[in-house]
């Protein structure tokens, strides 16, 4: 990095326990020439491993946003030796860490309840490495709004960190359409009948990736594409209809451009979240000893898949909220997150996550339809609210 002779970037974790931030801690740890860690912020659940984070990297302060974490943190840091690490708790605190003035805030957060702290990043000029989806999807116009200059925003999710990498190959003139590719998870080329029965256990094997229960049935219904395809859309200016998504059970190419002289430009590396967390974090500019690259000795093969949609509706279904309005892709996201934890709890069958999506989004089509764009953050907490109250309704009527 160029300006590594004279100061390192100051960077601020959110979500640090978690599977973004914990990888984004040993990007920095690999160069401590680079970076400083000036703020840490996360949910309150794994309270030693945040201890034991602001220790090693010797933070100023932690913000956790369950405010009766704080006495066990404080435990915590005192019981190693961070005694003078200062505590701030709440949601707020997140927030206020978030905007403090940091060079690169790398958001890790997963909800829209990340959505607030990444205003705030951007506000304050910091460089946003963007890994919290939500932040666009539920957000929309309310976060590219609170940007300050120009291309302040590094996507983190592999499939957006890809494509923007591609789009270093041409113009956004010369863009013919984005591919976004998908693993197809566990459940890759089963009938919608054969999914009636699917159990939450089979839904969290994931064959390629390691994440979240919430991310990972996504990835298994394929409401993760849908909600990438919204994200890609918003966040490089390309229409829907110019957005295909196509499956790549290998995960080895992570998304590509396709320019206007049939052109097809790849990122193309084994699947490790590490290299777009890095590059979110050192952009223009790319690190050395981040992550294995593909062994061109050996033979492998790379196949590509048609979606299928009747199975998989979801894409589909996010396509035509984001075609409606900003909050239509809001309400997606709340109904299903609330769906997904109907789940998990054994409260709905598998095919019912997307069914009730759209039955949520059906019954508060007209008033989305009426006033599209949010007029504040509280009030696309209000919607989302809305939406998740509704989902809980369907469900209870169904059980």
């Amino acid at each position: 990095m160029s300006d590594s002779s004279t100061s390192r970037r100051r960077v601020v974790v959110l979500g640090s326990t978690g599977s973004i931030g914990t990888q984004g801690l040993d990007v920095i740890s690999r160069h401590p020439e680079l970076f400083e860690v000036a703020g840490l912020a996360a949910g309150g659940s794994h309270i030693r491993l945040l201890a034991e984070q602001a220790v090693r990297f010797r933070v100023p302060v932690v913000a956790v946003a369950a405010g009766g974490a704080a006495p066990s943190l404080r435990e915590a840091l005192d019981a190693l030796g961070g005694t003078r690490i200062r505590i701030e708790a709440g949601h707020d605190a997140v927030t206020s860490l978030a905007g403090s003035d940091a060079d690169v805030v790398l958001n890790g957060i997963t909800g829209s309840i990340g959505l607030a702290p990444s205003i705030a990043a951007l506000q304050a000029g910091s460089q946003l490495a963007l890994a919290n989806k939500e932040s666009v999807v539920a957000g929309g116009h309310l976060l590219f709004d609170a940007q300050v200059r120009e291309a302040q925003i590094n996507p983190v999710d592999s499939e957006h960190s890809a494509i923007w990498q591609s789009l270093r190959a041409g113009t956004h003139e010369e863009v013919s359409r984005l591919v976004v590719t998908a693993s197809g998870g566990p459940f890759r080329g089963m009938t919608r009948r054969q999914l009636r029965d699917v159990t939450p256990e089979q839904a969290l094997n994931h064959p390629t990736w390691r994440m979240g229960p919430v991310v990972t049935v996504n990835s298994s219904t394929l409401m993760n594409k849908g909600l990438e395809v919204i994200e890609a859309s918003r966040l490089f200016g390309i229409p829907p209809e110019r957005i295909v998504v196509t499956v790549h059970p290998q995960s080895i190419v992570h998304s590509m451009v396709e320019f206007r002289d049939g052109a097809t430009i790849c990122q193309a590396s084994p699947p490790d979240m590490r290299l777009p967390i890095a590059l979110g974090l050192s952009a223009p500019e790319r690190l050395g000893n981040v992550a294995a690259a593909c062994d061109w000795s050996t033979a492998a093969s790379w196949t590509f898949e048609p979606l299928d949609d009747e199975a998989f509706p979801a894409v589909s279904l996010a396509r035509q909220c984001l075609a409606a309005s900003q909050k239509h892709t809001a309400v997606l996201n709340a109904a299903n997150e609330q769906a997904v934890h109907a789940f998990l709890g054994h409260r709905l069958s598998y095919l019912g996550i997307v069914d009730t999506v759209k039955a949520v989004i059906d019954e508060m089509d007209a008033g989305l339809r009426s006033a599209p764009l949010f007029e504040s953050v509280e009030e696309m907490e209000r919607i989302e609210d809305e939406a998740r109250h509704r989902a809980d309704d369907l469900i209870d009527r169904a059980e």
